[in-house]
């Protein structure tokens, strides 16, 4: 077999099956107060198509967008503009993407994808999405670490915020970066590897966007395989307190998914890899610490069609048709929703979780649905899990955000005790001085910015409040 394999993505495979983020999705004229970038509520837009993220709930400040499809267009855009922000998937539920002044946007570019199967990595350009490199590795029989509950975010924006999914031993997406290709603010092509760069290579993989324009990521792979899923019902909330680390331990990702109105985890999400040789399912137990297996095809939230979400009851598939809770090419989630997540260390998990419990009767009457998740300790110095075994609780919200942005402050107050992170692409209002406290590299990161980026080319409001504290 060759070493490195070089693939032209077709027009028509990176467009055919690819879900649009906005399509669909963005409720005209509404914009959460207080998440525009100038934290003014947003102009009624409800007769002016406004640029939008995935959920709408944020209306971004400027509409000037210019499409990068080369290296040397993405060098251009940065030498001609003195500020300019990325522009991903549009993923993220607050303004860490937002600018008043300039976007570009790499999503859609076609780019050779770099197979190294000597060394086991693979090469692509930084807005292709996971849902269109996943099919095509497990073609050539390799597979990625973990994914995403949503398959149709962008490698390097589901890197650079230190997005995730499940495992006791699975660290987050950015945890198999080995190298990226960068712009620098003066235009420059900059190589990053982990072999040469050491710790700035751990500082510049979950980057917030603040280094620069990442242009390739290299990612390592491992042999294919694959996988079932089976979900259980009402398992006892009361379990988590002697059987937390058996429950998450029960497959190679595990997800708990409530909405705090009972006493009981809703849905337990068990996804767990077979034997190459088997292609049906396996047969499990019926009943799962005091909850039943189900006996159908289940959404995240109880209420929703199961119709968009990858197959449970023990169907055997490839590993890219599992790990996410949902299917490429289809709205995934609620759509129309708000979202946060905070990170508590592992050891305070069964502490955090019945904390937010007692929360239940303000929480439930604005929530879709909570899901709870482990995530293996790192070494990159942004990463919500940087040198600590972390489990993520989760919350999907309606898209209320007067009443969230009042919730928000209470759930903070009551898991302070446990120095929780924030998920760094989703609502949050811990201050400034409390994260700088939480996240032991901040002060080297913030200098290792104003290395890369002297004059502040890619800073926001976002960064100069949180990271910058101007």
């Amino acid at each position: 077999m060759k070493k490195r394999t070089f693939i032209k993505l077709s027009s028509a495979l990176m467009t055919a099956p690819l879900f649009s983020p906005l399509d669909g999705w963005a409720a005209p004229g509404w914009a959460a107060p207080g998440w525009a970038s100038d934290g003014q509520v947003a102009a009624d837009s409800s007769t002016v198509d406004k640029l939008k993220n995935w959920a709408g709930n944020l209306e971004y400040s400027t509409e000037k967008l210019d499409q990068a499809k080369t290296l040397s267009q993405v060098q251009e855009a940065v030498k001609k503009y003195g500020k300019v922000k990325v522009l991903g998937t549009r993923h993220c539920f607050n303004n860490i993407a937002d600018t008043r002044d300039q976007f570009i946007s790499l999503v859609g570019a076609e780019e050779q994808i770099v197979l190294d199967e000597k060394n086991k990595t693979v090469t692509v350009n930084s807005g292709l999405k996971y849902g269109a490199l996943s099919p095509f590795l497990h073609k050539k029989g390799f597979a990625l670490h973990n994914l995403a509950s949503l398959p149709h975010i962008s490698v390097a924006g589901a890197c650079a915020t230190a997005t995730h999914g499940s495992g006791e031993k699975n660290g987050n997406l950015a945890t198999a970066v080995t190298a990226m290709e960068m712009v620098s603010a003066k235009g420059d092509v900059l190589q990053l590897s982990k072999d040469k760069y050491g710790e700035k290579f751990n500082a510049a993989v979950v980057n917030l966007g603040a280094l620069g324009v990442v242009t390739k990521v290299t990612l390592k792979m491992e042999p294919t395989f694959l996988m079932g899923q089976y979900v259980y019902e009402n398992v006892p909330l009361d379990q988590l307190k002697d059987n937390f680390d058996k429950i998450e331990g029960s497959g190679y990702s595990v997800s708990l998914f409530t909405n705090w109105a009972s006493k009981d985890i809703t849905e337990v999400w068990v996804k767990y890899k077979m034997d190459k040789s088997k292609s049906t399912k396996t047969q499990p137990d019926n009943e799962f610490f005091g909850g039943k297996l189900a006996t159908k095809n289940l959404h995240p939230i109880p209420e929703l069609s199961a119709e968009n979400c990858t197959e449970q009851m023990g169907v055997a598939g490839p590993w890219y048709e599992r790990m996410p809770h949902f299917k490429m090419g289809f709205t995934p989630s609620s759509g129309k929703e708000l979202q946060t997540e905070y990170f508590v260390p592992r050891q305070h998990a069964v502490d955090a979780i019945m904390a937010v419990s007692r929360l239940g009767s303000q929480i439930t009457p604005y929530l879709f649905t909570s899901e709870i998740r482990t995530i293996a300790a790192d070494d990159l110095w942004m990463s919500p899990a940087y040198k600590q075994d972390s489990v993520a609780i989760h919350f999907t919200w309606k898209q209320d955000w007067p009443a969230v942005s009042k919730l928000l402050p209470i759930i903070e107050k009551e898991l302070s005790v446990y120095n929780i992170r924030p998920h760094w692409g989703k609502l949050f209002t811990i201050s400034p001085e409390i994260l700088e406290k939480r996240y032991d590299k901040m002060a080297e990161f913030r200098a290792l910015a104003m290395e890369y980026d002297p004059k502040g080319k890619f800073r926001n409001d976002f960064l100069n409040l949180n990271v910058f504290k101007s």
